[in-house]
């Protein structure tokens, strides 16, 4: 016996800038009506594909809403340096956005095609002698993308660099963002910086 799971009263995914107004979700299965266009699936049915999961739910573990078997979708992360900004991606579609801070011109975030190598939910940096919360290590640089660097005194750094690029070549996430960030992304995604 199918019946529905609605775990999301509001909608889980939000791409861009919030606006004063909440983003419409009209058959309330917690997809916006924009990412339900973009994902083609039905804006007055919350179960598209009819597998008793609702779209939303769906989306938000990874699974196709338009299949009726369990059918993964291609996570990915795309940063775009010139607008500082760092995109989950499902089949290319984004399901969040991030403000970030990339490396500053003498010390560069790489460019190009890498992978998920490696992933340390505190990794230490022996030097600059601080902890990268969340840290996810970009294959065969030397960068990563981790939370907002923290001292031995707790104190976490640059929160207010947000949106420049001043790092030393990695890709720092805001508090809440690098955790949510971490925890979708797993060893192996795909990561395009441009």
């Amino acid at each position: 016996m199918k019946k529905w799971i609605i775990i999301f009263s509001l909608p889980i995914f939000l791409a861009g800038a919030a606006s004063a107004a909440e983003p419409l979700d009209t058959d309330g299965d917690g997809l916006v009506d924009a990412q339900e266009i973009q994902f083609k699936t039905d804006l007055n049915n919350p179960d598209t594909d009819g597998d008793g999961y609702v779209d939303g739910l769906e989306v938000r573990r990874g699974f196709d809403p338009l299949s009726k078997e369990p059918k993964k979708l291609v996570k990915s992360i795309l940063i775009d340096t010139k607008k500082q900004e760092l995109y989950q991606q499902l089949n290319g579609i984004t399901i969040r956005t991030h403000t970030v801070s990339t490396g500053k011109p003498s010390m560069p975030t790489p460019k190009g095609a890498f992978t998920i190598a490696n992933k340390h939910p505190r990794a230490w940096s022996r030097m600059y002698g601080l902890w990268m919360p969340f840290w996810m290590g970009i294959s065969g640089t030397r960068a990563g993308i981790h939370e907002l660097p923290e001292w031995p005194s707790g104190y976490k750094e640059g929160a207010n660099h947000l949106g420049l690029a001043v790092s030393h070549g990695c890709v720092r996430v805001g508090v809440v963002a690098a955790e949510i960030l971490y925890n979708w992304t797993e060893v192996g995604t795909k990561v395009v910086i441009k």
